[in-house]
């Protein structure tokens, strides 16, 4: 194999030089891609998207230990320097000004500077810099609009891709030339329209068989009509056509010109140009919950993964080795941080993870801005959490084998649909049987506890209560969660096999963290109830064994209504959401039940549009913002249909 020796000067290669070459300059001169910026709202939209975004995240300093071990240095030369790039600029001003200038010109660059003994990086505006000389591999030397000249090693210059050269970049802005003129084109005439005011613009024709009009005539109609037309209407009063005369509308109106889905179109041409998903930049044509979340996911994969690792690459090529401890020395952008869900989605995948509680009761007080309790340092391990037994609270849940599968996400079809789609009935049964015996296996061994059996006399009810009450609450969130997950997909899979078998832009993920918080929101409630019952028991005294035995028998029983109106809940909630996924746009009430109520039974059959709600203030059966009364118990159904 042949190499070519260049004693160290790439450039001595000679490959592709031609005679007279010179660093190219931008397309456009500095100024008109700053005036685009400026008048184009679409441009400004989406390269202020990107910057705002990237700089959000922050940028963290490394050193690599090993293939499996890093540290995160705070003290670092590289650390100080992209914490506080300027005396008074933050991390957050430089790296917006970063991506936006590589964004608008495809080129950034900043002129290294020594200040308090410390490096620092001044950002220079594009207008203001600009490289000289040299060949296609690199400028001989920058030179600032005050003519001060500064060596390739005294900059750090950022820039995107040429067909022509490795020195500068071409800015997207060119591609979109043609478009942004174009929209700025269609401004202008709209502009015009509305500096004329609603003046009328036609013509006025009169039958070949009308009188001919006299000099005077015709000038008293003229200064008629400009009085009128001038006015747009409002000043010259009624006009009056004679003889017949006929006016003929000439010219575009604006819903004509389009001018709302010009401005539409040239806001995702825009977004296309750098690669951002339009529902991000407020365009929610095709916009649902799930698809929402999912780019969401995707922006700090496949929209902003590029630019950050371009960004962390070139500072680590053109700043590190300007730093005298530079061995095992990254940066890297905080993207961790946006991936890892909502802290609800965290602390299921922590207590599964680790088999129990993972966090004590003073850590979540100080969450909350709450002070420290005694005894709050250590960990509560429930009952039915030991070693070698449940893995978790989590686990207290029944068994989900019989459960829908879930759908695979977007563009993969496999078969994984429920072969029944008739289970509902079965599955509310198995949720009510859940929380039930949940219920009464929970007040009898509180009746244990505080010797209830025993003839003892009356504890502090309350105080004991209080003891298992988070315990309790995560083990009701976890067995609602997953009664209501599967509900909730037994409800999707019902609209879906007619409407949507593919599943397409639906996934039952997205519906997870709405099932999670209706689930705690019924738990807290069931709780309680308990609570105040028992509250009941301590303040009244007398025989308060019995008492708290009807208590336990009465939580029960209000726990199988609860489980009733909780998986109607989950189930119509499925059943929007796949209805939202799949394009629909209307629903329609069914009364269910063997003695509906009579408000439920004088709707059925009433149909609204998929966002409204019915004349009963629901939302769907059993939705959890309407009136107890509506609520409790409800088994109606809702179908969903699409009408042009």
């Amino acid at each position: 194999m042949a190499f070519v020796v260049s004693s160290g000067s790439l450039a001595t290669t000679g490959a592709g030089v031609t005679q007279g070459w010179a660093a190219p300059r931008l397309a456009a001169a500095p100024w008109e891609y700053a005036t685009i910026w400026r008048r184009q709202p679409q441009v400004r939209t989406v390269i202020g998207f990107l910057a705002r975004n990237v700089a959000q995240l922050g940028i963290h300093t490394f050193r690599r230990i090993s293939d499996t071990d890093r540290e995160r240095l705070h003290d670092h030369p590289m650390a100080q320097l992209l914490s506080e790039p300027l005396p008074g600029m933050t991390q957050f001003r430089w790296v917006e000004r970063m991506v936006s200038d590589v964004a608008l010109y495809d080129r950034w660059t900043g002129i290294k500077i020594k200040h308090d003994g410390r490096l620092r990086i001044l950002p220079v505006p594009p207008s203001l810099i600009h490289a000289h000389g040299g060949n296609w591999i690199a400028p001989e030397y920058f030179e600032t609009a005050g003519g001060r000249q500064f060596g390739p090693d005294e900059v750090v210059y950022i820039h995107g891709y040429s067909p022509g050269d490795l020195v500068g970049g071409e800015s997207p802005i060119e591609a979109l030339r043609e478009l942004l003129l174009e929209a700025h084109e269609a401004a202008k005439n709209r502009a015009k329209m509305w500096k004329g005011g609603a003046r009328i613009t036609g013509v006025l024709t009169r039958p070949e068989d009308a009188p001919e009009w006299k000099d005077h005539e015709k000038r008293r109609f003229r200064e008629m009509w400009r009085s009128f037309a001038d006015g747009g209407g409002a000043e010259g009063g009624t006009p009056i056509l004679e003889d017949g005369m006929a006016y003929t509308p000439v010219g575009f109106n604006p819903e004509q010109a389009q001018y709302i889905e010009a401005r539409k179109l040239t806001r995702e041409e825009v977004s296309a140009a750098y690669y951002i998903p339009p529902p991000l930049i407020g365009i929610l044509d095709h916009a649902t919950y799930s698809n929402i979340k999912e780019q969401h996911a995707h922006l700090y994969q496949d929209t902003l993964g590029p630019w950050l690792a371009m960004l962390e690459q070139e500072l680590v090529a053109q700043v590190l080795p300007d730093l005298d401890d530079n061995a095992g020395v990254y940066c890297e952008f905080n993207i961790a941080a946006k991936m890892r869900g909502s802290f609800e989605e965290q602390a299921a995948a922590a207590s599964t993870a680790t088999g129990g509680p993972w966090m004590t009761r003073n850590e979540i007080r100080a969450r909350n801005n709450l002070p420290a309790v005694e005894g709050g340092d250590d960990l509560i391990v429930p009952m039915n959490v030991t070693e070698g037994g449940l893995a978790s609270p989590r686990d207290t849940a029944p068994d989900t084998s019989g459960a829908p599968k879930a759908r695979p996400r977007l563009g993969v079809k496999v078969d994984s649909r429920p072969s029944d789609l008739g289970q509902a009935a079965a599955e509310r049964d198995a949720f009510v049987a859940s929380l039930v015996g949940w219920t009464e296996r929970t007040a009898a061994a509180f009746l244990t506890r505080t010797g209830a059996k025993d003839g003892t006399a009356i504890p502090d009810l309350l105080a004991q209560w209080a003891e298992g009450h988070e315990d309790r609450l995560a083990q009701l969130v976890a067995l609602l969660t997953d009664h209501g997950y599967r509900m909730a997909q037994v409800g999707a899979w019902e609209v879906l096999a007619p409407w949507n078998p593919d599943g397409e832009n639906w996934t039952p993920d997205a519906m997870f963290a709405w099932l999670m918080a209706a689930a705690e929101t019924h738990a807290e409630q069931h709780e309680e109830a308990a609570r105040e019952a028992i509250a009941t028991v301590q303040e009244e005294g007398g025989d308060w064994q019995a008492s708290l035995a009807v208590v336990g028998a009465g939580w029960a029983v209000a726990a199988r209504a609860r489980a009733e109106t909780a998986a109607t809940e989950a189930r119509s909630f499925g059943g929007h959401d796949a209805a939202s996924a799949s394009g629909l746009n209307k629903k329609v009430w069914r009364t269910g039940g063997t003695n509906p109520r009579p408000s439920h039974k004088a709707q059925d059959g009433e149909q609204v549009d998929l966002d409204d709600v019915f004349s009963n203030g629901l939302r769907w059966p059993g939705d959890g913002q309407g009136a107890t009364k509506e609520v409790v118990n409800c088994k109606c159904t809702v179908e969903y249909t699409l009408e042009g």
